[in-house]
């Protein structure tokens, strides 16, 4: 069982800037892949950025250039650098941990961020 506690939500103007963590707990195996998602009202979540316990990280083209996803050093917590926001930004933001074998998925809570216009 891994555990996720998200933190760093929260009501930012268009253009300002948040921070999201998440920190994961519990049987942590040392590859893996920590990601963000987010989900908005009517619509299906949808891969935020993702980044693997090699460094490697993806990010959806609607957030390139605008978040960075990074990892600590003991690669248990990610966060979530959000940049230039927009008001289509606003979701609610969910972590997630995956290992590939065996196979293992798990979610935060979730954290809202609204952005206004």
């Amino acid at each position: 069982q891994v555990q996720l506690v998200e933190s760093g939500g929260g009501l930012v103007q268009a253009g300002g800037s948040l921070r999201l963590s998440c920190a994961a707990s519990g049987r942590i195996f040392s590859i893996n892949t920590m990601g963000w998602y987010r989900q908005a009202p009517g619509k299906q979540r949808e891969l935020v950025a993702d980044i693997t316990s090699g460094g490697s990280t993806n990010y959806a083209d609607s957030v390139k250039g605008r978040f960075t996803i990074s990892r600590d050093n003991a690669k248990t917590t990610v966060f979530l650098q959000m940049n230039s926001l927009k008001p289509e930004d606003t979701a609610v933001y969910y972590c997630n941990w995956r290992h590939i074998n065996p196979p293992m998925n798990y979610w935060g809570q979730g954290t809202q961020v609204t952005v206004s216009s």
